[in-house]
């Protein structure tokens, strides 16, 4: 059996459309859990008739020198943290904050939500699609800043690498970014999701792209409105 494991990462309704084909169903996409709550509940739906294995598990996400990073933690716990949904079955997990530090600042957790192979259909020549959601979480304080960008732009070989820095108290997310150079028409970096700025971190995206001028103007859409930026681009 060959195995091929595709990763949802659902933050977004388009995410949502691209796992159709998937026999397990996760709802909803993200969590987002305002003290002084610290406990919510993930659906998973099975569409098939045969039962699947799934395994639940929680990482913090950080952004380090603007690279994602998902490190083990027991702060927050899924539960149960594995099961066996039945065929054309549904079920709730738990995710819990435990915790006893308050939520002082945005805390960014993800969840994985695997879809194990199926142990019956090992040695045959069948390829296995098996999914993996990654489900955002986030544990605000009441009262926080909004998010506060700044972007710079510059060139690595035929790359084009845009780094935004996040200031603000709360995480953004951003789809659909633009590049307008001189009075040309405007160039897709990136369509749909381009991912999150998490609070008080950088994010740096890479990005194929010829030569362009030396200020440019960056636009995208966020879960906040819209955003525009101008950038000198080194």
């Amino acid at each position: 059996m060959r195995l091929i494991i595709a990763t949802i990462f659902a933050v977004t309704a388009a995410a949502w459309s691209a796992a159709e084909a998937a026999s397990l169903r996760v709802a909803p996409v993200g969590l987002e859990l305002v003290a002084p709550s610290a406990a919510a509940t993930l659906s998973l739906n099975n569409e098939e008739k045969r039962p699947v294995n799934v395994q639940i598990r929680v990482f913090r996400w950080s952004q380090v020198n603007g690279v994602e990073r998902l490190e083990p933690t027991s702060d927050v716990v899924a539960s149960p943290p594995a099961t066996v949904l039945k065929g054309k079955s549904k079920m709730l997990v738990r995710i819990a904050r435990v915790s006893k530090r308050p939520v002082s600042k945005e805390e960014s957790y993800r969840v994985l939500i695997d879809q194990l192979p199926d142990p019956s259909q090992r040695g045959t020549a069948s390829v296995s699609l098996v999914m993996r959601y990654s489900i955002p979480v986030f544990f605000s304080p009441q009262d926080q800043a909004p998010p506060a960008l700044s972007w710079n732009v510059r060139r690595n070989g035929g790359k084009l690498e845009v780094t935004v820095s996040n200031s603000g108290e709360r995480r953004i997310r951003l789809s659909d970014l633009l590049l307008k150079s001189g009075s040309g028409k405007p160039s897709v970096l990136g369509k749909g999701l381009v991912g999150y700025v998490l609070a008080g971190s950088v994010k740096t995206w890479s990005f194929d792209f010829g030569r362009t001028a030396r200020t440019v103007t960056l636009e995208a859409t966020s879960d906040l409105g819209q955003v525009d930026a101008k950038a000198a681009v080194r």
